[in-house]
């Protein structure tokens, strides 16, 4: 496995290479985890619905995608894991993946003492109903995640919400549900810097990735 910090990337040109990755892969290509963020940036996935999103903003643009889900939102200060496995050799159906890309979020959020849970249905991390969280904070969205699957192997991946401007997502409907909340690490005490959230969730997807037998 093959681990990329990328930094600051602008998204088109990110999609297209991964796109241009999976295309040109072989048997023989190393898996790669690409870590990194991107400025301000609407996505919609391939079914997804434009209504969703309520407000356009000239400065924020809304690229079309071919990632499953709906519509969210990419900015810096979100902690964005891009995944590109080759799912044979990992021996994973998408279903299983899609659990331990979740498993690894809701560890990572644990390392720094917040509980999350999945919402059947619909993927992503939420906040569990803590006493130690407002009410109105009670399910709240924390994480997000979309795939692509192609002959096998997939892109794409999960964006986890640090430390970041959230005004953005009251303009669309988050993921095409209405109402509802984002929230990010910081907004719960979180003083860690994003750096250390990603060395974290790097070592527990690597962890839940490892091919079993």
């Amino acid at each position: 496995m093959i681990i990329r910090q990328l930094g600051l990337q602008e998204y088109l040109p990110t999609f297209e290479a991964m796109k241009n990755f999976t295309a040109q892969r072989s048997t023989e290509t190393s898996d790669e985890i690409w870590v990194l963020q991107h400025p301000p940036t609407y996505t919609l996935g391939q079914a997804g619905d434009a209504a969703h999103l309520l407000q356009p903003n000239a400065q924020i643009p809304l690229i079309p995608i071919d990632r499953g889900g709906q519509i969210t939102y990419h900015g810096p200060g979100q902690l964005v894991i891009y995944l590109l496995l080759d799912l044979r050799r990992r021996r994973l159906f998408v279903r299983d993946l899609v659990h331990r890309i979740e498993q690894a979020i809701i560890d990572t959020l644990a390392d720094f003492g917040i509980v999350s849970q999945r919402k059947s249905g619909a993927p992503g991390i939420y906040l569990a109903g803590e006493p130690a969280i407002p009410a109105e904070l009670h399910g709240a969205k924390i994480a997000a995640l979309g795939l692509k699957v192609t002959k096998q192997c997939c892109y794409h991946g999960l964006a986890l919400n640090v430390d970041m401007d959230l005004k953005p997502f009251l303009a669309i409907n988050p993921c095409g549900y209405e109402g509802l909340k984002t929230i990010d690490m910081k907004s719960l005490g979180v003083s860690d810097n994003i750096d250390i959230v990603a060395k974290n969730i790097v070592s527990h997807l690597s962890q839940q990735l490892e091919v079993r037998s």
